[in-house]
């Protein structure tokens, strides 16, 4: 986590350096912030210069205690000069009582009698140092009474913007958060649809069946009225879930920041629960994968009134996948053909291509097609297109899910519209043709 020091500390800080400047005659003020190295185990810290005036000024640490007893060199113009025993400022301070936070100006802090190192403390939270100085007479007990003061709302300024900058980081973790949690609801909800549709489709074909006066005919009838009722959840569920361009913007920090401090602190990882998540992959073929799922489709298709035709050879070389990511990923492109290939359309379905040790399963249909402009974003999560023009219901998201899916496998989807088969295809109908590619297991 970040803690840094905004624009408007800054501009605070500025302000009492003048207030140094104009009021005290100053001619050299520097305010320090620490830096926590989370790296030294002895919790060593350095100082980072905030605000230095004038600009021109040398920044220097004096070396051996004859440094201090020399007004010679520590009166040279724009140099200013730090304790060599700073890191005894920065620890010792910060260990002090929070019931005194306002120290007393000792020798501890006194350079010389022409400048003054102070500590910025606040609640026993050492944050920095303030270190002023002038050349032409030394500071009396008001004048360092009223640096003292400075040095104190300087802290507690400091104090509030860390707080500032700590909430805004919290904030920024939690919008993180909600975007995965929206994420995994989106997936869920995605593959609760396809086998819903399915139910669905099994219930209206039972129906048709049955003759009328059988008592079987309502069980068939509560499947589907029950089936619809879900789908009607489903979109409610869509339409909540719903965000705008605007609520999915992230929330940054302001540019004109000043890190100051770092800490390490990762952030929250939520499991989008893939379908498929913590399985082994396994070696099987495409066609015993592809079978179950062609029984729910050949039943949807029969009620759209599509038909499906399968090129599956039963001697295809083994693949390596992970059986219910895969089943996912053809569940979503069968259902996408089905879903967006008109009456009377054919979806074709063949297993066999090869290439660089991958075997290819192609899906085509004869739907309108993919726009060219619309290919290239094809695996967005939420990206419709032209789709989201039409009264064909979707989220969006199937294509992204198998997508991820097959990249986790080491496999990849290609996509061509018009589609690549000119066997159902025809220029009224280009259709789409998606080629997925799976890794063959070597012999």
């Amino acid at each position: 986590m970040l803690m840094s020091a905004s624009s408007d500390f800054v501009a605070l800080c500025r302000e009492q350096i003048a207030l140094l400047t104009q009021g005290l005659g100053a001619s050299l003020s520097v305010v320090y912030l620490t830096q926590e190295l989370v790296e030294a185990p002895t919790g060593e810290a350095k100082l980072i210069p905030v605000v230095v005036y004038p600009e021109t000024s040398i920044l220097r640490q004096v070396e051996g205690t004859a440094g201090l007893k020399t007004p010679e060199q520590l009166k040279v113009r724009n140099v200013l000069a730090l304790p060599p025993n700073q890191g005894k400022l920065l620890t010792g301070v910060a260990e002090s009582s929070s019931s005194s936070p306002e120290p007393e100006t000792s020798k501890e802090y006194l350079l010389s009698e022409n400048q003054i190192v102070l500590p910025l403390i606040h609640e026993g939270v050492m944050m920095g140092l303030l270190v002023t100085g002038r050349e032409d007479r030394t500071w009396n007990e008001q004048e360092q009474s009223e640096i003292q003061r400075i040095a104190q709302t300087l802290a507690i300024a400091c104090i509030l913007d860390q707080r500032r900058a700590w909430l805004q980081q919290q904030l920024h973790q939690q919008q993180i958060l909600q975007e995965q949690q929206r994420d995994l609801l989106d997936n869920l909800l995605h593959q609760f649809r396809n086998p819903l549709t399915a139910i669905r489709t099994f219930g209206k074909l039972l129906m048709k069946r049955l003759r009328a006066g059988d008592p079987n005919r309502d069980v068939a009838g509560n499947i589907i009225r029950e089936s619809d009722r879900l789908q009607e959840l489903l979109q409610q569920f869509d339409q909540v879930i719903e965000l705008t361009p605007p609520d999915l913007a992230p929330h940054t920090l302001p540019e004109t920041e000043v890190v100051v401090e770092a800490t390490i602190q990762k952030e929250p990882k939520l499991a989008l629960l893939l379908p498929g998540t913590g399985e082994k992959a396994t070696d099987c073929t495409a066609y015993d994968l592809l079978a179950p799922l062609l029984v729910s489709a050949r039943a949807i298709a029969q009620e759209r009134n599509l038909q499906i035709i399968t090129k599956i050879p039963r001697n295809l070389p083994l693949v390596r996948v992970n059986v219910k990511a895969l089943r996912e990923v053809f569940s979503n492109i069968i259902d996408n053909a089905l879903k967006y290939t008109p009456a009377g359309g054919k979806i074709l379905i063949q297993v066999g291509q090869e290439k660089d040790n991958l075997q290819g399963i192609a899906i085509s249909d004869t739907g309108p097609g993919i726009p060219t402009e619309d290919l290239e974003h094809i695996g967005e999560r939420h990206y419709r297109g032209v789709q989201a023009q039409t009264e064909i219901p979707g989220t969006g998201l199937g294509l992204a899910i198998a997508k991820q899916l097959i990249e986790q496998m080491q496999g990849k989807i290609e996509v061509f519209s018009p589609a690549i088969n000119s066997t159902i295809t025809s220029p009224k109908t280009p259709g789409t043709t998606f080629i997925i590619w799976l890794p063959e297991v070597e012999n």
